[in-house]
């Protein structure tokens, strides 16, 4: 890793404050293993492969939360650079535009520059994961019935920071030294959603090419 890059990740430059797990509850067990697959060099496909006797939401919702704080680190690094001015839409490319709804404050899209969307996008996430009625902390208390139509929405989203960054910012990744850090935060976000058919194929097609040469 680059001193540059150490500077950068180990000042933490996250939006906001990351989202952890309590020791001794089952999600830390499965983070912990998840990310004791992810040092030890792991192949990535393997790695993200649901653990035999493990709960499926369990196992979603702790690779939730880790690409929350992963990509909201990722946008952190390069975040300075990605203004109102350079990006006065929340884009990747000229074909695909990325409009803000929530429900509340916007209840139709709307188009929006590309940081203001990030943080109203951070912003949404993080209410969710924090949300006990969504994401259960407690032992026994159960997830809800809509839990990974929620995740889906969730990992759509976080896709397009992905599909922003690649296309008009990577010049400045590459600059700080952590092409080798991004690149692999995404195979293992791609390779996680399509094993657990997370994403619909077609929110994919920004990336399409790269992801073909990247993720074999």
């Amino acid at each position: 890793m680059s001193i540059a890059l150490k500077q950068v990740f180990n000042k933490d430059k996250t939006f906001r404050p990351k989202r952890k797990f309590e020791p001794g509850t089952q999600r830390f067990e499965l983070h912990k293993r998840a990310q004791a697959s992810l040092n030890s060099g792991v192949d990535l496909k393997a790695a993200v492969q649901l653990p035999s006797g493990e709960d499926q939401n369990d196992w979603v919702a702790v690779h939730v939360v880790d690409f929350f704080n992963r990509i909201n680190l990722i946008y952190g690094t390069i975040c300075e650079f990605c203004t109102e001015r350079t990006c006065p839409v929340m884009s990747g490319g000229p074909k695909y535009e990325y409009r803000w709804q929530d429900d509340l404050k916007y209840k139709k899209p709307t188009a929006l520059p590309a940081p203001q969307y990030m943080n109203l996008l951070m912003d949404w996430i993080e209410v969710q994961i924090n949300n006990e009625d969504i994401f259960p902390t407690c032992v026994g208390v159960p997830f809800p019935k809509n839990f990974l139509q929620i995740c889906k929405k969730i990992l759509c989203r976080l896709f397009r920071v992905f599909v922003h960054v690649y296309i008009h910012h990577f010049d400045r990744v590459i600059v700080m030294g952590a092409e080798a850090h991004v690149n692999t935060c995404y195979k293992h976000f791609y390779y996680f959603v399509t094993e657990m058919n997370l994403i619909d194929r077609k929110e994919l097609e920004p990336l399409k090419e790269m992801t073909s040469r990247m993720c074999h």
